[in-house]
């Protein structure tokens, strides 16, 4: 766990549960891709330098979850790196209770005010500033998150976060977490038709082709949309919906589960309404929806 592996000439990533990417950009400065989960990952990382006998020069966000930014205040603090993240991933870096704020739709309670779902903030620039490291290419990834990023090397490496998930993570989670799914649809679309030297998701395996692994997201995604469209054939409250779906599932409801897996199925449900599949109606002063 947290082994340094080249991925080709100047790019590496650090194997561990959220991967990390690392990028030297010259013989003693590196630029991290992601910084992990919280204090532990940043003291890895701190090892890691130390024995290579590299500077950090900054931190590249691919996007604000916790498990992706945790390390970035150590790391800032003990080496005055900078930080770079998209549009509103900036946001969420500098403000980190707005992730467990946006899962639960107001303030957040204690139980969901933790390292796995708000990190420690950290100081962000938007990947526009002048100082982002002009040798890396970022890669629009949006419907996961806000405003997820890939990062394209000179390598010709592409470190593209949480925009795929493995196969056997889709089949034991069923709803991976998904911001936007219209967003998610397009990002796959675009991925299905990128060529690079090698892949390296976040939580899935590192690779040369994706192709199998995007038509595996598109089609778990669509049998999500299909299942929930089956749920709807009895209109239903959101709560008694969100139960239908874990019990369909075979998912153990938790607080957090509660606020990934429902923040996804409200996701879900604006598509689908969207969409004209589905639709929200009042009725005793309950929102319900059903199928159309």
């Amino acid at each position: 766990m947290y082994e340094l592996i080249n991925a080709r000439g100047r790019s590496w990533y650090v194997d561990c549960p959220a991967r990390m990417g690392l990028y030297q950009l010259d013989k003693s400065r590196v630029c991290l891709i992601d910084s992990g989960t919280g204090k532990d990952a940043a003291k890895k990382v701190e090892k890691i330098l130390k024995e290579k006998g590299w500077s950090l020069a900054c931190i590249v966000n691919t996007h604000s979850h916790a498990d992706h930014i945790g390390g970035n205040q150590r790391l800032q603090q003990s080496t005055g790196c900078r930080v770079f993240a998209a549009g509103a991933e900036a946001a969420v870096t500098r403000q980190p209770i707005l992730e467990p704020t946006l899962l639960y739709g107001g303030y957040p309670p204690g139980e969901l005010r933790h390292k796995f779902l708000m990190a420690a903030e950290s100081r962000a620039l938007d990947i526009s500033d002048p100082d982002f490291p002009e040798a890396l290419t970022p890669i629009h990834l949006p419907g996961h998150s806000l405003n997820m990023i890939g990062i394209r090397t000179p390598d010709d490496v592409l470190y593209i976060a949480d925009s795929l998930c493995s196969q056997a993570t889709l089949q034991k989670y069923r709803l991976c977490y998904l911001y936007d799914p219209g967003a998610h649809f397009k990002t796959l679309d675009a991925l299905e038709k990128m060529e690079a030297a090698l892949f390296v998701p976040s939580h899935a395996p590192v690779c040369e082709d994706i192709r199998d692994m995007v038509r595996a997201n598109r089609d778990s995604l669509q049998e999500i949309l299909r299942d929930i469209l089956g749920l709807l054939e009895v209109p239903r409250g959101f709560e008694e919906l969100l139960a239908e779906v874990f019990s369909l599932y075979g998912l153990a409801m938790t607080y957090e589960q509660h606020a990934l897996v429902g923040s996804t199925l409200r996701s879900c449900l604006a598509w689908l309404w969207d969409e004209g599949k589905a639709e929200g109606y009042l009725e005793n002063n309950r929102l319900v929806f059903r199928r159309t």
